[in-house]
């Protein structure tokens, strides 16, 4: 039996109050597919029986679940391959004669998912920049959900995430097999350091990034809380920092704090003098 409205409202309602992510109506199929193996789990005949449960009661472990279940973690290595090599080719080698006295850069991926996109940020700077291994060099890495973070810390993947993306030099120089498994080497995971952070919610301080990745996440938000998002990110980033959004992205009529930059065949934004 199809979910009541009633139950999906709920949801919809949860998830937006949580996170700030908008589950557009008539995604009845989005909310049955990712919300059943939670039910099954936590011993619920069906969806609607739990989201009915989950009602009557205080927002707990469970809500957790199904708001972290609603959230997209699409990722590959290495995705839309243009931004990376950017960050090789312009980026990274201005900010190495930018910091040359203070020796230190620090690049922030945001909705991280289950790590690729910050995996693939450390193999470009340690496959390009064998002088940062001297510098203080920070990757911070930050997901709303906790359940990602932890395959993200892990950095194991299966045959078909490595094949998505990932240059085979580098899984032969960067990963371990073990069995049907593929783990990063410690000397990529370490470093990373991946911390849960809710983009809706309040920020931590941090050291002010000079790289930010915010991409294809802004997609999932209403216009106001894109507002709110980018003027966070302009209040972290540094004076000469680069903000990366995703192909479909703008801070155009968002921010205009932001100057649209073209870096070879990829486009960053910076913020204006």
């Amino acid at each position: 039996m199809p979910i009541r409205n009633e139950e999906l409202v709920y949801v919809r309602d949860l998830v937006k109050k949580r996170s700030a992510i908008i589950i557009d109506e008539g995604k009845d199929y989005l909310v049955e597919s990712r919300l059943t193996t939670v039910a099954r789990a936590a011993g619920f005949d069906n969806v609607e029986a739990m989201i009915v449960h989950m009602r009557k009661g205080p927002v707990n472990g469970l809500h957790t679940q199904v708001i972290e279940a609603m959230t997209t973690n699409e990722t590959l290595f290495f995705r839309d391959i243009h931004p990376f090599d950017a960050l090789k080719e312009h980026i990274v080698p201005r900010f190495v004669t930018a910091r040359a006295v203070t020796r230190s850069l620090t690049i922030w991926s945001l909705a991280c998912s289950t790590g690729q996109e910050p995996y693939s940020i450390a193999m470009t700077l340690r496959e390009n920049f064998p002088t940062l291994a001297t510098w203080s060099v920070k990757i911070v890495a930050t997901d709303l959900a906790e359940k990602v973070l932890e395959k993200a810390r892990a950095g194991v993947f299966g045959q078909l995430e490595v094949n998505r993306g990932l240059p085979a030099p580098y899984l032969v120089k960067y990963f371990k097999r073990e069995g049907p498994h593929f783990v990063i080497k410690p000397e990529i995971r370490q470093m990373i350091d991946f911390r849960p952070l809710n983009l809706a919610e309040q920020w931590p301080a941090m050291p002010k990034p000079d790289i930010v990745f915010l991409r294809n996440v802004l997609i999932y938000f209403d216009i106001e809380t894109k507002k709110r998002i980018l003027g966070k990110v302009r209040q972290a980033l540094a004076p000469d920092g680069v903000l990366f959004l995703g192909g479909a992205e703008t801070t155009l009529n968002l921010d205009d704090a932001y100057e649209r930059v073209p870096e070879g065949k990829a486009v960053c934004y910076r913020l204006r003098k």
